[in-house]
């Protein structure tokens, strides 16, 4: 997995790309989204555009990633995910817990 990190505000976007599997990203992601909470990022945008391939563990870390924002009050969304992640998210259920978002305009406003 790779990671490529902005700023917009006080929003952190995290446009993740690769695999997430256990081994592969699923610690990097925690450990990511740990630093950017202590860095005061007030929201998360992670963008799951170019993730090609996401196995149990790349989606426990992303429920994990969201527990911890979520418990310090900063809320964590998904952007753009597209084929087999964007199945696995739906089969799953994932999309009834996470904000998905198409637009990155949208996925930054505050609700």
């Amino acid at each position: 997995m790779r990671a490529k990190l902005r700023t917009v505000g006080d929003a952190a976007v995290l446009a993740l790309s690769g695999r997430i599997a256990i081994g592969i990203g699923d610690s990097q992601l925690t450990d990511t989204v740990s630093r950017l909470l202590d860095g005061g990022a007030r929201r998360i945008v992670v963008d799951l555009q170019k993730v090609s391939y996401m196995d149990s563990s790349g989606l426990g870390a992303l429920v994990a990633c969201r527990r911890t924002a979520e418990g310090q009050g900063v809320p964590l969304v998904l952007l753009r995910p597209t084929g087999k992640v964007h199945d696995l998210l739906q089969l799953t259920g994932l999309t009834q817990l996470f904000r998905v978002y198409e637009d990155e305009g949208e996925s930054l406003a505050r609700e």
